[in-house]
């Protein structure tokens, strides 16, 4: 299961975020799909397909994968980490996980 505040699912969704940094333990795997929702609780709204995963430090995010995560600017990315984090710590190794949108619905 993939969950994904409102606004960055509705990106996921819209096919704009094709990126997610994470910092929890129990890694994603390449190749399996996951249900993309906005908590535990609700159904899933999308399926998505991990297609490639690595780590890096918080403070090497490119301008390409700022693009990826669904943002314009790091400074845009930067706050919606703060927002969901609640503090950016440049120094912070993070899984980096790419993946499309397979569904919309579970078929």
């Amino acid at each position: 299961m993939a969950v994904f505040k409102r606004r960055n699912l509705e990106l996921v969704l819209a096919g704009k975020k094709t990126q997610t940094r994470r910092t929890h333990k129990q890694e994603w795997k390449i190749g399996h799909v996951y249900s993309a929702r906005a908590s535990w609780f609700e159904k899933a709204k999308a399926w998505i397909l991990i297609t490639r995963k690595f780590k890096q430090r918080l403070s090497n995010i490119s301008q390409e994968d700022v693009e990826k995560e669904g943002f314009k600017t790091l400074s845009e990315f930067r706050e919606e980490w703060r927002k969901i984090n609640g503090s950016w710590e440049p120094n912070t190794l993070v899984i980096i996980y790419e993946f499309k949108l397979c569904s919309k619905e579970r078929k």
